[in-house]
């Protein structure tokens, strides 16, 4: 009688890995396809392009299953929270594009791994949470990671303390941990429906970002002239899958956040191998010693105590 149940027991942990290492495979194709898209290319086009794409798949999406009319549902003190958080994330994105033009993938990648570092920075500051011995041991390893990425950076003539790229995947990644620390009040403490967050945050990113580009393109000019590529449109389409995936899975009976975020921050493994086998990068092999060290910190930041 107790194996039906340690089989069900199996095949709902089997369920949620599944989504996990699917949504970090959607990320790592995601930034594949990011990179991709705005090597050589005007950055604000792509970013507005590539969001208003993932925006109509996830309204095609929402309308599939028949939640769009119940996801619309909002008031007037969430609109503006959610508007909040979409100018978060706007200039989170706006920062992480142009460093990704002009960064290789695989420094920028590891770097924008290690957001779980400022999130628990984060609630330590804002939550007077006491970090563990543990943590400060992998605060130890994510800043040696850093340091090592910039020695290796300064062989592809890529300074940490003057690199435009290097300050603003920087900023990029500081902004994306305020996100998550704000999406816990916002879905943990406010309890706003997943799928009213996300819809009114898309559909608020998209408007802003059209807005910049609008402004940029008139009053400041495009220094790349902008190229279609299909890229653009794959990068906003991973990006609604991975989250997708990723919510699904934490929905799952049994999942646990703590790995899930390690499994998802995991993906910047699969987009540190496409620097090598697609934009032929250097020093990879030595990267990759700074990439183990970021991930380790990630891993114990991860454990429970």
């Amino acid at each position: 009688m107790m194996f039906p149940g340690r089989f069900r027991m199996f095949f709902e942990i089997a369920h949620w890995w599944f989504l996990i290492v699917a949504s970090a495979l959607g990320l790592g194709f995601y930034d594949i396809c990011k990179k991709a898209a705005v090597r050589e290319n005007s950055v604000m086009p792509v970013l507005f392009l590539a969001t208003l794409c993932g925006t109509v798949f996830y309204l095609g999406m929402t309308a599939a299953t028949g939640s769009l009319a119940t996801a619309f549902i909002c008031d007037g003190r969430t609109f503006f929270l959610l508007l909040l958080k979409a100018l978060l994330v706007a200039a989170s994105w706006i920062c992480v594009y142009y460093a990704i033009r002009e960064l290789p993938i695989s420094i920028a990648s590891p770097i924008r791994s290690s957001a779980p570092l400022w999130t628990v920075c984060g609630a330590i500051v804002l939550y007077g949470e006491t970090p563990t011995k543990l943590q400060l041991g992998a605060m130890i390893l994510i800043f040696a990671g850093y340091y090592l990425f910039s020695v290796l950076g300064k062989l592809e003539n890529i300074s940490f303390v003057r690199s435009k790229g290097i300050h603003l995947v920087i900023v990029g990644t500081l902004l994306g941990a305020a996100s998550a620390l704000y999406d816990k009040y916002l879905l943990g403490v406010l309890q706003i429906p997943r799928t009213t967050l996300q819809l009114y945050f898309s559909l608020d990113l998209t408007v802003i970002l059209l807005t910049v580009c609008l402004i940029r393109g008139k009053f400041f000019g495009q220094h790349h002239a902008f190229q279609w590529r299909w890229s653009i449109p794959a990068t906003g389409v991973l990006l609604i899958l991975a989250d997708y995936l990723y919510f699904a899975a934490l929905q799952e009976p049994g999942a646990q956040i703590s790995i899930l975020s390690l499994v998802r921050r995991s993906g910047c493994i699969v987009t540190f191998a496409a620097g090598a086998a697609i934009f032929h990068e250097k020093n990879v092999w030595k990267k990759s010693v700074a990439l183990l060290l970021i991930l380790l910190g990630v891993l114990l930041l991860a454990i429970k105590h």
